[in-house]
């Protein structure tokens, strides 16, 4: 299933998205996911509603033409990979990592399809990262070596990045750089279908490729990321996971148009503005 979420004339909706002739459409509308809670009140898992559980939409609809909305509106936190791709880290003059290096972002940096990157006035670089993420579906505490990541995925997403450089740079932590307001896009939708291995990573600013990367070099695969980040932190129903950026990342000027595109998802669009 390919879901989106987007703005309906009474309010936010998920759609079903399917892609016909090369076009993503949203061909009818789904009942709201259902969050399946423990007897102490804990997220535990994530419930999708049946296909043809909402309004049928006589014309589909155009994706790109749709106002949309973060996919998932429901994110306790944003857990990311840094230099999981070898040629990322050495571009920037970084050594390889012997474990998955992980950082987190806010979720007030969490920003929709078509919404506007705000380049901050205290950095002088802002750039782009694309990478392929995805959402936790099962709350997933202490995962135990030869279990599966797929048995804890909801779906795959897309997500950018948005990195304060020079502010990174200079500072041990990153949680500053990478966590600004509007420094976290994500969608345009989740698959939960897709097979993450082997796929395109692309970014394109003002339709210029800069980026072209493939999962299959990632450093860490998706079960070591999920299993090392769980050891230390339970991951709830909703949560946000971003699997690194590969080699080509750069930055983004006031009017910039953004496009990251990940195979079998879809094209996540954002302008840029200056605070």
């Amino acid at each position: 299933m390919k879901f989106c979420r987007f703005l309906g004339t009474d309010g936010s909706r998920f759609g079903l998205v399917e892609t016909r002739d090369g076009h993503d459409f949203i061909v009818s509308e789904l009942g709201s996911p259902q969050m399946q809670v423990s007897a102490a009140g804990v997220p535990e898992q994530i419930v999708l509603p049946e296909i043809g559980s909402g309004k049928t939409i006589d014309v589909p609809f155009p994706l790109e033409r749709a106002k949309l909305l973060t996919p998932f509106p429901i994110i306790s936190k944003i857990m990311c990979v840094g230099r999981n791709y070898a040629a990322h880290a050495s571009e920037l003059g970084n050594a390889l990592p012997t474990e998955p290096l992980i950082f987190s972002k806010p979720p007030s940096s969490l920003l929709a399809p078509g919404g506007e990157i705000i380049r901050p006035a205290i950095s002088q670089r802002v750039d782009y990262e694309g990478e392929l993420g995805f959402l936790i579906g099962r709350r997933c505490h202490l995962m135990k070596e030869g279990e599966s990541a797929k048995d804890y995925i909801l779906g795959y997403t897309v997500i950018n990045d948005v990195t304060a450089r020079d502010i990174q740079k200079r500072e041990t932590q990153m949680t500053r750089a990478k966590g600004f307001d509007t420094f976290c896009p994500f969608g345009p939708i989740v698959n939960t279908d897709l097979n993450p291995e082997g796929i395109k990573v692309q970014t394109r600013v003002n339709g210029e490729l800069r980026q072209d990367g493939n999962t299959n070099d990632m450093i860490f695969s998706i079960d070591r990321i999920l299993h090392h980040i769980s050891q230390f932190c339970t991951l709830l129903p909703g949560d946000l996971i971003a699997t690194g950026t590969p080699e080509g990342v750069g930055t983004l000027e006031n009017g910039d148009v953004v496009e990251v595109w990940v195979e079998g998802i879809g094209t996540l669009r954002n302008s840029v503005i200056n605070q």
